[in-house]
């Protein structure tokens, strides 16, 4: 169900270290723990279970259980080297009792039925081609009466993409199945999800994009070149740049999820 287009690792090593540098420790996706706490705004997380799909690097999930009240968080991802430093992280910030990371070929979920009270995730969704299959096995391991809420990267259509869009995933070199708001609020209505919000935060993105293109070629651009490279920092500019494009037009829609599986 939940697969890649590639069985090497998409986030190795080095992208784990640049986007740390870019985001913060534990961090592969924007917004830090503020644009996190705005996913799950006006949730009680406190003594939930909760798992954190393409948990990447942990440290969204080290956030929800460190300042959420989370009983037991499970991050869960397909790629092994961001798992091996999601367990460092949860080890140093003496979570591990609390807090576990699974890692799993692509495939359905490893978990059993209504595992979970809620079920989070942040711009990982992107990568999962199949957008039904996904939500039912979101909606599988979910309790009922449980909540899905999440961020993900999308585009504001499901026709052939812009140039633009076409340039910018080619320049992210990653298994982009980007899918519009529309489209996974249907695939969450037929899993069976219900009372779905959709929340646009392009407008957010769109000037955080600029502040962080703008760091990566100024402030940022030495620290990042020592950890991984200048060539590798270069070619990230580049990337920015192009996504920066679709973002002010509009194609890419940076978006926020949210739906309920009934308690009947």
């Amino acid at each position: 169900m939940i697969e890649t287009a590639d069985a090497e690792p998409e986030y190795d090593d080095t992208a784990i270290r640049f986007l740390e540098a870019l985001w913060g420790e534990g961090y592969l996706s924007p917004g830090g723990p503020d644009e996190v706490d705005r996913v799950v705004e006006g949730l009680s997380l406190e003594g939930k279970t909760i798992l954190d799909i393409g948990c990447g690097a942990g440290g969204i999930t080290l956030h929800l259980a460190a300042t959420h009240g989370v009983a037991r968080a499970t991050g869960f991802d397909v790629e092994k080297p961001v798992i091996e430093t999601a367990r460092r992280g949860a080890i140093r910030q003496r979570l591990e009792d609390r807090v576990s990371f699974v890692q799993a070929p692509p495939g359905p979920l490893p978990f059993t039925d209504a595992s979970f009270d809620v079920v989070f995730s942040k711009d990982a969704l992107l990568h999962v081609p199949d957008k039904d299959a996904l939500f039912a096995e979101i909606f599988r391991v979910l309790r009922p009466g449980g909540v899905f809420a999440a961020s993900n990267w999308m585009i504001s259509h499901d026709g052939e993409p812009s140039p633009e869009m076409k340039a910018y995933i080619a320049a992210e070199g990653l298994s982009f199945a980007m899918a519009s708001p529309a489209r996974y609020a249907e695939a969450m209505r037929r899993a069976g999800f219900t009372d779905i919000t959709i929340r646009d935060r392009n407008p957010w993105y769109r000037e955080v994009a600029r502040e962080e293109l703008s760091r990566l070629k100024g402030s940022l651009y030495a620290r990042a070149a020592a950890a991984v490279g200048a060539a590798y920092v270069d070619k990230n500019i580049r990337t920015w740049e192009a996504m920066q494009k679709v973002l002010d037009s509009g194609e890419h829609r940076p978006t926020h999820l949210r739906g309920w599986k009934p308690v009947g």
